[in-house]
């Protein structure tokens, strides 16, 4: 018996299952093939005739005993110990540097704002963040993987704020509640990140505005963003409007969405039909606009109805 190392050559009817090949007719050629059997079975061949202890001859079938080579175990998990997962040394997807990942969700936010979700590819915000293409797609996955990430980031922040609010207010006011200060308790946090959050914040309402108006998916990702910190408003504000139609209720909130992802997309509008007189920036004459007006509509809607059916 003898090894036979690896090297260049084929063997196209090699019949690995039932470790039988067929053995050419040149001396040369059979060589080449058994070669081309020890690189596919990474085996140490002893070659022999069926049933005989003679050489092959030519164009006769041979069937090889197949040995293991010797050499490390099949796994080093095995050989150490260790439990099976990611190689030594190789970082998980959460042990990216907070500096850099930042730095991306930065890039991306910035780039998913001005252009939107298919304005963009994986190439341009790894450019803009500096960091090679390869990073993004290890810690990301996917574009759209990236993109929950950016849009997932700061609504943890406003969604834990929002909710804290409406908690303090529903706390302090008890049975003394109203609509206005409700709405007042929901906006506030919001206004306040707008007003006085780092420039970033301007790019994640930009975004927020784009995807509450995106058809295909805007609405799941919206819902599953949201949905949580709007649920405890609506039920803050059954405590004031008891009698309220449901779908009254909802319906309000839908039109109070509207006008304040529009507004915190600060697309100038007002600027100009103003001819420089409103602000889309100013945030403190929104607030105090913005809060009575969406309480009338409410009360309007919710409790002139609920009276009708009295």
């Amino acid at each position: 018996m003898r090894q036979i190392a690896p090297a260049a050559g084929s063997l196209s009817n090699i019949h690995c299952s039932m470790k039988y090949f067929a053995v050419p007719r040149a001396p040369a050629d059979r060589e080449v093939c058994y070669k081309g059997f020890a690189r596919c079975t990474g085996a140490v061949l002893s070659l022999r005739c069926v049933g005989e202890g003679r050489p092959a001859k030519r164009g006769e079938q041979v069937k090889t005993a197949v040995k293991k080579k010797p050499g490390r175990p099949r796994t080093a998990a095995r050989a150490t110990g260790r439990k099976r997962g990611r190689p030594p040394g190789r970082p998980s997807r959460t042990d990216v540097p907070l500096d850099t990942r930042e730095r991306i969700l930065d890039a991306a936010e910035a780039q998913f704002s001005a252009h939107g979700f298919w304005g963009v590819t994986i190439r341009e915000v790894a450019e803009e963040a500096k960091v090679d293409t390869a990073l993004l797609h290890y810690y990301f996955n996917t574009k759209r993987g990236l993109f929950d990430s950016v849009f997932s980031r700061r609504a943890e922040i406003m969604n834990r704020e929002r909710i804290e609010s409406i908690d303090a207010y529903e706390k302090s006011h008890g049975a003394n509640m109203t609509v206005e200060g409700v709405i007042n308790a929901f906006l506030q946090p919001t206004h306040d990140l707008a007003a006085q959050g780092d420039p970033g914040w301007h790019n994640y309402f930009a975004l927020v505005a784009q995807v509450n108006n995106t058809p295909a998916w805007g609405g799941e990702t919206m819902g599953k963003t949201f949905d949580r910190v709007i649920h405890r408003l609506l039920d803050a504000l059954r405590k004031v409007l008891p009698d309220t139609d449901e779908k009254d209720l909802f319906w309000s909130y839908h039109f109070l969405s509207g006008a304040l992802t529009l507004t915190l997309s600060q697309t100038g509008r007002i600027d100009r039909l103003s001819n420089g007189l409103c602000k889309s920036s100013d945030f403190t004459a929104i607030h105090s606009r913005m809060v009575p007006f969406i309480a009338s509509g409410f009360e309007r809607l919710c409790r002139a109805r609920a009276k009708q059916k009295r």
